[in-house]
């Protein structure tokens, strides 16, 4: 089949949804599919990763053909050409939401009715201000169009889909719609002895517990909850409860929060790595005893760093949410979102005496090999295809 992807953000900006897209395809490819990913041309490369790091192979981003925007705002693009683009593909699968191009691939379906058009519904989108108005008009008019042209409407958890923004359409359409969680690439992320070199340039003992967090750290990514995360870690530090902590990602707000973790105390205890390239990643998980995603929002609505850690036999603390909740009480601990003072008491509770932490690490790589490899991800969702394109 050939077989085109529409997503707002693709590797190498951080980014659940593009991470999503780079793996499907790289999984359809290897099945001797024609994939193309259609995003736009906004991001540039990040700056070079930590030199401590050693690749865990060489991880390519593919597939993509990086278009030339009209307008751009944030991550919302239009990119008129796909509309001349896509006639030649046997299905087309968009990526939701994706503001300024997803109307266009709903046209390009009008003109098009017997073209299989496939949408994930990713995430709903919230924003404090005027976008959030925005998003509350978009919601009520033209999501509901766009959704609708889809033959198949796809949620990572049906649960998420039925306390988002599109739980009207999900009843009124329950057929159309499928649960499809995403996945992991078990070899890339795996079990590994620590990083010795990347503690000793931090400065940090490898012995004390040491915390991860991976996420975007620009306006878009605002929902991520670094703040929450570095008002836990100040609260353990006034309680003279030893951790340490590494925040992998960019953007924007980087520097903010550098500064919050300066004003509090920690900048001998928090230690920005910045971006850190694909093949580079799987290294920070391994130097984790602890992956924490503290998300204040249903923008995060499953928490593909929750699988990478899963993988890596990282167990997780994650915010009590619908999506990510379903994936992360498999593996780790929940707690009320915002609420730093229920994360720093779980992060105690992990590292109490008596916690068999290696049953923890087995048993969360485990379940990253049953349940979320991509290829038994990709398996459903090929059949999926095939089903509309023979229909």
């Amino acid at each position: 089949m050939k077989i085109a992807h529409i997503v707002c953000s693709y590797p190498p900006y951080y980014g659940g949804m593009g991470n999503v897209v780079l793996q499907t395809v790289q999984e359809l490819g290897k099945r001797g599919h024609e994939v193309e990913v259609f995003t736009p041309l906004y991001h540039t490369l990040p700056s070079t990763p930590p030199e401590e790091l050693e690749p865990a192979g060489k991880q390519q981003v593919e597939y993509a053909r990086r278009v030339t925007p009209s307008i751009t705002y944030g991550n919302a693009a239009r990119i008129p050409q796909v509309a001349h683009e896509l006639d030649s593909f046997d299905v087309v699968h968009l990526h939701y939401p994706f503001y300024g191009t997803a109307n266009l691939v709903r046209k390009w379906k009008e003109h098009n009715p017997y073209k299989p058009l496939v949408i994930t519904y990713h995430m709903d989108s919230r924003s404090p201000g005027w976008k959030g108005l925005f998003f509350t008009y978009y919601n009520a008019f033209w999501m509901p169009k766009i959704l609708g042209s889809a033959d198949l409407l796809i949620g990572s958890s049906l649960e998420y889909i039925e306390k988002s923004d599109a739980f009207d359409l999900y009843t009124q359409q329950k057929d159309k719609w499928r649960a499809l969680p995403f996945g992991v690439d078990i070899e890339r992320f795996q079990p590994r002895e620590k990083p010795a070199d990347l503690f000793e340039t931090a400065g940090y003992d490898i012995t004390i517990p040491t915390l991860l967090f991976v996420g975007g750290m620009d306006k878009a990514h605002y929902f991520k909850g670094i703040d929450v995360f570095l008002k836990a870690l100040l609260r353990l530090k006034k309680n003279e409860y030893t951790v340490q902590a590494f925040l992998v990602g960019d953007g924007d707000l980087r520097e903010t929060y550098e500064l919050t973790a300066k004003a509090y105390g920690l900048s001998d205890r928090v230690k920005f790595l910045g971006y850190v390239e694909e093949e580079l990643l799987p290294y920070a998980y391994n130097a984790a005893d602890l992956v924490i995603l503290p998300s204040t929002t249903r923008g995060e609505a499953f928490g593909m760093v929750l699988l990478e850690a899963f993988a890596s036999g990282v167990p997780v603390i994650a915010s009590d949410l619908p999506g990510v909740r379903s994936v992360a009480d498999e593996g780790g601990v929940l707690f009320p979102p915002g609420d730093d003072a229920a994360l720093a008491e779980a992060i105690i509770e992990y590292f109490a005496d008596g916690v068999d932490r290696k049953q923890f690490s087995t048993s969360v790589r485990n379940l990253a090999i049953e349940k979320y490899a991509w290829p038994r991800i990709v398996d459903d969702l090929e059949d999926w295809y095939m089903n509309l394109v023979n229909t």
